[in-house]
C-alpha cells in the first residue's frame, strides 16, 4: 500500500512539475523592477507617514490630535473606552511629548517650590497611576492621580460616563473605580530610580513639577469613618509631594457629608496628625503637603465653616472644585439629565463663585487651586485674578487632547506679554487684595512687652543665683565632713 501511495504521488506531481518547470516555480524568481511611478508613490507614502508621526509626536500643540484624532475617537468609541485608550497610549511611552521649555513668565512659588507653570492635571484621568510620566511629558506642572481607595473596587455600573458634545461637557458617575492602595503603590514605587543622585527634590522626579495623590473612600466603608483617608496618608505620604483629601465626589454615598463642619474637623485633625507623624520621605526628604478638595455646590455659610476648619487645622491648601450636581438651564445635550457630576465650561460660574467666597475667608498663606471649566488661557487667568495660585484642567484635556496644556500655557504667555506682567504678579496682587486679613496676635497690657522680658530674665537670674548658692552650700558641707573624717 505504501508503494502504491508513493507511485500515485509521483504520477500526480509529474505533470505539475513539467507544466511549471519553465517558470522556476521551485526556485526564487528574479525581482520585477518597479516603475518610477510605483517607486514615487511608495516614497511619498513613507515621507507623509513619517511627517504625520513627527507632527503628532513633536508638535507641542498637537493640532493633528485636536482636530483629527480626538474627533475620530469621539465618533468611534464611547467615552469610557476612549478614556482608557488614552491612558494606555500615554502609559506605553508612545504618546506625544512637549519638547518646549516653559516661559519664565509662567513661573511661580508654591510651598517653597519654584513651579515651572500654573497648569496642572486634575484627578480622575489617571485613576491608578498608570501614566504618570507620560502626563508629565505633556507639560503639566502638577499631575494628580486617583482617586485611590484602600481596597480595590469596580465603581458604579456602566454606562457611567456621558459626553455632552454640544456643551463641551461631561457627566460621570464613575464611583471611584480603583485598583486599590497596594497595586497603585507598587506602580508609584516602580518608577523611582534605584539610586538617587541628590537632584531629585520632588516625588515627580522633575524640577518645577509636583506629584499629587488623590485619596478616596471605599463605598463599603462607614460614612463617617476617617480610616480610609488616614490609611491613604500613611501609604502614599512617603511617595508624593501632595496628598489630596477628596470629600467632594457626588458619586459615593455619604462622602459629601464629610464636608459638614464637625465631620470635617475630625477628618482634617486625623489626617494632619497622621501626616505629621510620618518620617521625612527618603524621596523628597520632607513630608507631603495636605490639600482638601471641595464641591462647588456649597452655600456661603458652609464655605465659611470649611474655611474656619482649614484655618484651625493649618491645612496647606484647598482645591476648588470637584464636579457639580447642578444643571444649568442652557444645557442642550441629550445627556444633560444623566445622574452624576457635571464638568466642563458649564461648571465654571459655580466654581468661581465658591473660590471667591473661600478666598475671602482664608489667609494669603493658604493657596487655592482652581479647577472647573478651564479650557483656554483666558479661563486660567480669570481664576488667577480671583485669587487662585494655579489651575487644573480635566474635561478640556479630554476633548482637545494632548496639546491642551501647551496651548493654554502659550495663550497665557501671550496675554502676559501684552499686559507686561507675569503669572506670579497677577496671583500676588489678587491674593493680597482678596484674602482674609490675619489679625495680629492680641497681647494684653504688660504681656509680650520689653519690660515683661526684662522681668522674666531677672526672675530667671534669681533662680540661677539660688541654685548656685545651694550647690556651694552643699559643697561646703561635703568639705567639712571630709576634714572631720
Amino acid at each position: 500500500m505504501a508503494a502504491l501511495r508513493h507511485a500515485a504521488r509521483r504520477s500526480f506531481l509529474r505533470p505539475i512539475k513539467a507544466q511549471y518547470a519553465s517558470k522556476n516555480l521551485f526556485t526564487r524568481a528574479a525581482p520585477v523592477p518597479r516603475s518610477p511611478i510605483t517607486t514615487g508613490l511608495y516614497a511619498t507614502a513613507l515621507v507623509l507617514s513619517t511627517g504625520l508621526f513627527a507632527v503628532y509626536y513633536f508638535d507641542a500643540r498637537s493640532a493633528i490630535h485636536r482636530y483629527v484624532i480626538m474627533p475620530v475617537l469621539r465618533h468611534t468609541l464611547d467615552a469610557e473606552t476612549s478614556h482608557q485608550v488614552a491612558v494606555k497610549v500615554l502609559r506605553s511611552g508612545l504618546g506625544p511629548k512637549d519638547p518646549l521649555g516653559d516661559d519664565e513668565k509662567l513661573n511661580f512659588e508654591l510651598w517653597g517650590h519654584r513651579i515651572s507653570n500654573p497648569v496642572g492635571l486634575a484627578a480622575g484621568f489617571d485613576k491608578d497611576g498608570e501614566a504618570i510620566d507620560g502626563l508629565f511629558d505633556l507639560g503639566f506642572s502638577w499631575v494628580e492621580i486617583g482617586s485611590i481607595t484602600p481596597k480595590p473596587q469596580s465603581g458604579n455600573p456602566k454606562p457611567r460616563v456621558f459626553r455632552l458634545l454640544e456643551d463641551d461637557a461631561v457627566i460621570n458617575r464613575y464611583g471611584f473605580p480603583s485598583q486599590g492602595h497596594a497595586t497603585v503603590l507598587s506602580r508609584v514605587r516602580a518608577r523611582l530610580p534605584t539610586f538617587f543622585t541628590g537632584e531629585e527634590s520632588n516625588a515627580s522626579l522633575r524640577q518645577g513639577s509636583l506629584l499629587a495623590v488623590n485619596l478616596g473612600k471605599n463605598k463599603v466603608s462607614e460614612a463617617d469613618s476617617i480610616d480610609d483617608f488616614v490609611a491613604g496618608v500613611s501609604t502614599f505620604g512617603p511617595y508624593s509631594d501632595v496628598l489630596v483629601v477628596n470629600v467632594s465626589s457626588p458619586n459615593t454615598p455619604g462622602l459629601r457629608g464629610l464636608q459638614n463642619k464637625a465631620s470635617l474637623e475630625a477628618l482634617l485633625s486625623g489626617v494632619t496628625k497622621t501626616r505629621d507623624s510620618l518620617p521625612p520621605s527618603y524621596v523628597t526628604s520632607r513630608r507631603p503637603r495636605l490639600v482638601l478638595k471641595i464641591a462647588p455646590d456649597l452655600n456661603q455659610t458652609q464655605l465659611e465653616d470649611i474655611a474656619q476648619v482649614i484655618r484651625d487645622n493649618r491645612l496647606d491648601g484647598v482645591i476648588v472644585s470637584n464636579t457639580t450636581i447642578q444643571r444649568a438651564q442652557h444645557l442642550i445635550s441629550a445627556s444633560r439629565s444623566e445622574a452624576g457630576g457635571l464638568s466642563g465650561p458649564p461648571i465654571k460660574p459655580y466654581t468661581l463663585a465658591a473660590l471667591k467666597i473661600l478666598r475671602a475667608n482664608l489667609p494669603a498663606s493658604i493657596p487655592i487651586i482652581g479647577c472647573g471649566g478651564i479650557s483656554t488661557g483666558d479661563d486660567a487667568l480669570e481664576y488667577a485674578r480671583a485669587g487662585a495660585t494655579m489651575v487644573q484642567i480635566y474635561t478640556g484635556f479630554g476633548y482637545d487632547g494632548v496639546g491642551t496644556c501647551r496651548r493654554i500655557k502659550d495663550e497665557i504667555v501671550e496675554t502676559l506679554q501684552k499686559e507686561g506682567t507675569t503669572w506670579a504678579e497677577i496671583v500676588k496682587k489678587a491674593v493680597d487684595d482678596l484674602s482674609l486679613r490675619e489679625e495680629p496676635l492680641k497681647i494684653k497690657p504688660g504681656e509680650g512687652s520689653v519690660q515683661q522680658l526684662i522681668e522674666e530674665a531677672q526672675h530667671l537670674n534669681e533662680l540661677l543665683d539660688q541654685f548656685g548658692k545651694k550647690m556651694a552650700s552643699a559643697s561646703d558641707r561635703t568639705s567639712v565632713a571630709a576634714s572631720h573624717s
